[in-house]
């Protein structure tokens, strides 16, 4: 079924030639809605057509008027020059920042500015006590936390000018504190429901610390120059497509946005899908391979703000979108990065076939090298499956009010992610080319799936489940003379969980043939509960976890947009107190899992009450965040986003 597919689009793709590509887009500065996304964009473009696709591009307003579903467009941007000089003291006196030299150096969307200003230096700037006894008014601060809460606390609410940033985002284990003293990271501000104000730099690690000591003996000064520019303008979608014989799609969705140079993140996703939809144009053009039935299209986007734009101006299309793939930072050299290949599957709200297809088809990229002895195969590359986390363009597809079940392809952790370190050189041809051929397989065989893939693919789901089924019964097994162990009853309703899920799962095979699922649905229920009984008596006989009390358990959410609901636009309009809150609502959560929020709006659905909501994420998540949800779910219905 797969083999000789297989190896026309394995041998057709070049991981050199991808290479060469992320080489070609990490020249422009990408930023969301700007002049140098656009020229990446047109590359991009002009390298679809000239592979042999229908090719065009889609522009959407960026402006502050305009809202794709829930989400807030933005203004473009251009910045042509930046430049800041430490200017006192006078023996220390240098040049800091040449966004010549190196963009990142400039936060993105930075406002126009040139003068002078005294230098406040703080520790993170997140918190108001470290405003305490400070008048920051007409000054730069130099701090280390995140960008938005210190432009929040010290330029909006205290007057100052503008920001240094010199902080490092940690990533542990790959990126300890100080791993990377002389890179650079991503910054950027975000004009979403708020007046733009001030400039900001961003500075390596060491640089910052020089200032920091410096600061201890003498007052600081600088001479900023910032020539930038916001207005209305446009942001950019780029669309090529294969097409098929039936009104049906698959589609593939790389983001193409981030600064200069941005290999892995994702200079590598765009390239590799970009050689994915060159290799099967030319199998096609050259009758190696039939014309497909379902239409393959391929979008290089800004990350979510793209999507978004694309899909709530496609709603008439969305019905026929049958499956998709997000590649995100897909070419990562894995010993310099640190990185492993994971195949990310959509979410439990939305049961598909299409995460167990992907992992299936991952499978064959495996056996690469033989055993000493010569009796088995495996891989030269670190690869795992991992649950739904969201944060790319699948979070916004596989929504369930959209419903377009999208995989995703990436690799992580990465040691010099969102940092000026992304350089070509740390991308590995030979990944690129492992991704590319993967995608292809994936796309083109969901292209072209009948009946007979469609049973193919039915059995490959009730084996995956059934194994699954046996793996989590025998660790409730092992782990049952555990404390946190759980009981006898929770383990049931987790395999109640597990069979619905299964069962929906089985049901998504009929978008790609009528073929009856029902037998498969009916014997694996059956088999996990022969399974359950005969572990029952081992498991121990606890009560239910204890799930807290909280205020507002019992309504039943629902959404009033179609897409995710993206409040920030919405938070930054509140006054200052309610940003507050928000922000320690936010830290709590990214101390938690930083895909709660996503997944309590995926279950939302005007039926499921607060708490049964909390209770199916428990299930799939194995977290309790009762509270937590409900706190998001109140603030989505504060602001008009759900009721």
């Amino acid at each position: 079924m797969f083999h000789r597919l297989w190896s026309l689009i394995r041998d057709e793709v070049s991981g050199i030639a991808a290479a060469r590509a992320v080489a070609e887009i990490a020249r422009f500065h990408r930023i969301q809605a700007s002049p140098g996304f656009r020229r990446a964009a047109e590359w991009v473009c002009e390298e679809a057509a000239r592979a042999g696709l229908a090719a065009g591009m889609k522009s959407f307003p960026a402006d502050t008027a305009t809202h794709f579903w829930g989400a807030a467009s933005f203004q473009e941007w251009d910045a042509h020059a930046a430049t800041l000089y430490l200017i006192e003291p006078a023996e220390s006196a240098r040049k800091l920042a040449d966004f010549r030299d190196l963009p990142l150096h400039l936060v993105a969307r930075s406002l126009p500015f040139d003068g002078e200003a005294e230098v406040v230096v703080l520790e993170k700037g997140e918190e108001e006590a470290e405003y305490e006894g400070k008048d920051v008014a007409g000054k730069v601060v130099l701090a280390r936390g995140n960008v938005r809460r210190v432009h929040d606390l010290a330029v909006v609410r205290r007057g100052a000018l503008g920001l240094i940033y010199d902080g490092m985002t940690e990533h542990e284990p790959v990126r300890p504190a100080w791993d990377l003293p002389d890179a650079v990271q991503y910054t950027s501000f975000w004009w979403q429901g708020q007046k733009p104000h001030g400039f900001g730099f961003a500075l390596s690690p060491r640089q910052g610390e020089v200032l920091r000591r410096l600061a201890r003996e003498h007052p600081l000064r600088v001479r900023a120059h910032v020539d930038a520019a916001l207005y209305g303008g446009w942001l950019e979608v780029v669309e090529a497509f294969i097409p098929g014989t039936t009104d049906e799609e698959i589609l593939l969705v790389a983001h193409l946005c981030h600064p200069q140079p941005s290999a892995n993140d994702n200079a590598s996703g765009a390239a590799a899908l970009l050689e994915t939809a060159r290799a099967l144009a030319a199998r096609i053009a050259r009758g190696e391979l039939p014309p497909p039935r379902r239409t393959i299209r391929f979008l290089w986007v800004p990350e979510i703000t793209g999507s978004l734009a694309w899909l709530s101006s496609q709603e008439g299309r969305i019905p026929h979108l049958v499956a998709g793939l997000n590649l995100d930072m897909v070419g990562q050299d894995q010993e310099q990065c640190g990185s492993s290949l994971l195949v990310e599957s959509p979410p439990e709200a939305l049961p598909s076939f299409a995460g167990a297809l992907l992992s299936r088809l991952r499978d064959l990229l495996l056996p690469e090298v033989q055993t000493f002895g010569g009796v088995g195969r495996y891989p030269l590359f670190r690869t795992a499956d991992v649950p739904f986390g969201g944060g790319s363009d699948h979070y916004v597809f596989s929504d369930p009010s959209v419903g377009v079940p999208m995989p995703m392809l990436i690799q992580w952790p990465d040691r010099f992610y969102h940092t000026s370190a992304d350089t070509p050189d740390r991308v590995d041809p030979r990944m690129l080319g492992r991704v590319a051929a993967l995608s292809g397989l994936y796309a083109y065989w969901l292209a072209q799936a009948g009946e007979q893939e469609a049973r193919w693919l039915a059995r490959e789901l009730s084996a995956r489940f059934r194994q699954r089924v046996i793996a989590e019964l025998q660790a409730a097994q092992t782990e049952a003379d555990e404390k946190s162990a759980p009981g006898r009853e929770e383990v049931r309703r987790r395999l109640e969980y597990r069979v619905g899920r299964h069962r929906e799962a089985l049901e998504s095979i009929r978008r790609l043939a009528p073929v009856d699922v029902s037998p498969y649905q009916a014997a694996d229920a059956d088999f996990a509960a022969q399974e359950y009984r005969r572990v029952a008596d081992d498991l121990p006989d606890r009560p239910l976890p204890a799930v807290p009390e909280v205020e507002g358990a019992n309504w039943a959410p629902r959404r009033l947009l179609q897409g995710p609901a993206q409040p920030e636009e919405r938070i930054a309009r509140q006054d200052a107190a309610t940003r507050d809150r928000w922000w320690e609502f936010q830290r709590r959560v990214r101390k938690r899992a930083s895909a709660l929020p996503a997944l309590a709006e995926y279950w939302a659905d005007g039926r499921r009450t607060v708490a049964e909501i909390a209770a199916l994420i428990r299930y799939e998540t194995g977290l309790e965040a009762t509270a937590l949800i409900a706190e998001y779910l109140r603030w989505l219905a504060d602001l008009g986003l759900v009721e």
